[in-house]
């Protein structure tokens, strides 16, 4: 079984414990560690990865041009800068 130093892990977790909660996390731990070591033993050869347990699926409408290319003109008067037929806007990335 994997060993651990409670106090790095505390430390990782930015966590002042005493000495009580150290011995308490510390069992907590190791059962953990124990448990997924057991996981480790299980056969998982014909079990495909996965993300999730059920089947997610988007819900999304068919991406369908709407308004007419005269539109353009009118939302781009509305524009502070633009050029070429595109709205100018201030770089945000360096």
């Amino acid at each position: 079984m994997p060993d651990f130093d409670i106090n790095y892990v505390a430390h990782l977790a930015r966590l002042e414990l005493s000495a009580e909660e150290k011995e308490t996390l510390s069992h907590q731990l190791t059962q953990i560690l124990a448990y997924v070591e057991k996981l480790k033993e299980l056969d998982v050869s014909g079990v495909e990865p996965t993300a999730h347990a059920a089947t997610l699926h988007n819900v999304l409408r068919e991406d369908v041009a709407r308004g007419e290319e005269a539109d353009r003109e009118l939302y781009l008067r509305n524009a502070p800068e633009q050029a070429r037929g595109l709205f100018i806007v201030p770089k945000i990335v360096e």
